[in-house]
Parts: C-alpha cells; structure tokens; sequence
C-alpha cells in the first residue's frame, strides 16, 4: 500500500519541480526588467502572471488531496533551495 502511494506522489512532486523552475526563471526574467528600467508594465505583467500561474496549479494540487499538495510544494521547494545555491544567494553564516 505504501508503494502505491508512493507512486502517486512522485508525479506530483515532478510537477511541483515544473512549477518551481518555471516561477524562478520568471522571477529571474522580472528583475532584470525592474533593474534594466524595462517598461514597468512589461514587468508587472509578468510578476502578477508568475504568481497566477503558481497560485492555480498549487490550487488543483490541493484539489487532489493533502498528499499532493504536499508533494507539489515539495518540489517547488527542493528548486528554490537549488536556485538559492546555484546562485550564490544563500547567506553567508559568521562562526
């Protein structure tokens, strides 16, 4: 019963990792128009698409029950955490 469980989790998880990746590319495609002075509609386009985009597939996740859920923000979690670390934005600790 586990196994099957299991198994109906991962794509979820694989889905939440979609929804990262594409929400950090978004995140890093806003900056550079905010730093760049790009048109500030552009910008805010795209900042509130971002977070609709996120909203709504968390949202069906949720629809499908808490695992899921769980699972999806998962993996939007592990590419946060390797999106912080790839790009050196992880702060440094003072011993």
């Amino acid at each position: 019963m586990t196994g099957a469980i299991g198994l109906r989790i991962v794509p979820y998880a694989a889905l939440g990792s979609l929804i990262g990746a594409g929400y950090f590319a978004a995140l890093a495609w806003n900056v550079r128009l905010y730093v760049g002075r790009a048109d500030g509609l552009q910008a805010l386009l795209i900042h509130l698409l971002r977070l609709a985009v996120a909203v709504a597939a968390f949202t069906l996740c949720a629809r499908q029950g808490a695992a899921p859920m769980i699972a999806s923000f998962t993996g939007f979690l592990a590419i946060r955490t390797i999106t912080i670390i790839r790009y050196g934005l992880a702060p440094q600790r003072i011993p």
